[in-house]
């Protein structure tokens, strides 16, 4: 008996021992750390990842982590970080997730569990890596049950539902009768928004346009405010002079009655005299090159403009080159032209000095240009009194007019 009682002692022992070295090494938090069977993941073959949510309500560990409502993954723990919500969580390694997938709480039913839906990106990039952060701009979640039931209740107690129905029934009112007005209107908003939906470059130009504008009259704010400082004065005076420039106005007024009816009087004759400009002015314009050409010659006549250049002092030396008909002169020898006269007369020689004296229609000094018609009326023959004159039969011929006289 005494050693049954010593071995039942030493078994107690033993199962304290045993029992408080389990409860030391451990630690429990209740029915979270009891094994599920058919788990999604096993820690081998899944990496973790942790997200921020505004709103995690309801969503404990072993929450489940799905993928197009597959579970691929599950909650493993919760933490509060500030005014939000962080979760850690572990999912299938062999996802190939791109990096800017987004997180949304959600629910399986109305009344259903809460799980994590992984929501794949419209352009995906990059590879979700292990241990990666979803930041809270990327994560989100559903609206609760009371939530809907709650916006509900208040637009159907104390909203304005009931005046729907006033609405509608004025609509009907308004439309009757009016439906081809109507739907023209609508055609033409629609018209005017697709025009302002085209021209939306255009217009958001003229608005960066006015705001540049804006800001100039900004800076120039003080020009301006100068500006009209100084246009005070200018006012004050056009106040005073407003009589007269009423009574200039009025004969303004007065001048462009008379001034049609002159206008309307004379039109016929102005209309025939603008057009028999017209053939003089282009001629004129057909003869612009020769006409400045001429313009030129006439300053400087009888010689060029060049023949200044040639002038040493009170005399000139000068080449003359003479075509003339011998034949005819020698058939005719009184009609010979008198060349000394006209020389002697061209370059102002004294008569005394000039052999056989002028010729008589070669004037001393030539004042002015002689008439066109009168110069080709002249004879270009020597007169009374020159060397081809019948009186001095002796100074006529070649021999005179080739060896000079002295």
């Amino acid at each position: 008996m005494k050693a049954f009682l010593q071995h039942k002692a030493l078994v107690s022992l033993l199962v304290t021992v045993t029992l408080a070295l389990g409860l030391s090494g451990c630690k429990f938090n209740g029915a979270y750390d009891l094994p599920l069977p058919g788990g999604v993941v096993s820690k081998g073959d899944s990496v973790p990842l942790t997200a921020q949510f505004t709103d995690a309500l309801n969503v404990v560990p072993r929450t489940a982590v799905m993928l197009d409502d597959v579970p691929v993954g599950q909650v493993t723990q919760i933490d509060r970080k500030g005014w939000n919500a962080q979760v850690q969580m572990r999912v299938r390694k062999d996802l190939d997730l791109p990096e800017n997938i987004t997180l949304d709480v959600r629910q399986t039913s109305l009344l259903g569990e809460k799980y994590i839906a992984i929501v794949r990106p419209t352009e995906p990039t990059g590879k979700l890596q292990a241990n990666a952060f979803i930041p809270i701009s990327d994560t989100g979640r559903n609206p609760e049950v009371e939530e809907v039931l709650g916006a509900l209740s208040m637009v159907l107690g104390s909203g304005g539902v009931g005046q729907l129905r006033t609405i509608s029934v004025e609509l009907n009112k308004a439309f009757d009768g009016r439906t081809e007005n109507v739907r023209s209107a609508f055609t033409e908003l629609n018209r005017t928004v697709a025009t302002l939906n085209d021209q939306r470059d255009d217009i958001v130009s003229a608005l960066e346009a006015v705001d540049s504008l804006s800001s100039q009259l900004v800076r120039e704010r003080d020009t301006i405010g100068n500006a009209f400082n100084a246009m005070a004065p200018a006012v004050r005076t056009l106040n005073q002079q407003h009589d007269a420039m009423v009574r200039m106005l009025k004969a303004l007024d007065r001048l462009g009655v008379v001034g049609t009816r002159v206008i309307n009087a004379t039109k016929e004759d102005l209309l025939a005299t603008l057009n028999h400009l017209g053939p003089a002015l282009a001629a004129l314009a057909d003869a612009k090159g020769d006409m400045a050409k001429g313009i030129a010659m006439m300053v400087s006549y009888p010689f060029p403009k060049e023949a200044a250049n040639i002038a040493q002092g009170d005399f000139a030396n000068a080449e003359f080159f003479i075509d003339a008909n011998l034949e005819e002169w020698i058939k005719d020898p009184d009609h010979a032209p008198n060349i000394i006269g006209m020389l002697c007369s061209l370059f102002q020689t004294p008569p005394d000095q000039c052999p056989g004296g002028y010729a008589s229609n070669a004037s001393p000094r030539l004042k002015s240009l002689p008439p066109v018609s009168a110069a080709l009326n002249n004879p270009v023959l020597g007169a009374n009194g020159s060397r081809t004159d019948p009186a001095h039969p002796q100074e006529q011929g070649l021999t005179s007019l080739l060896g000079g006289a002295k």
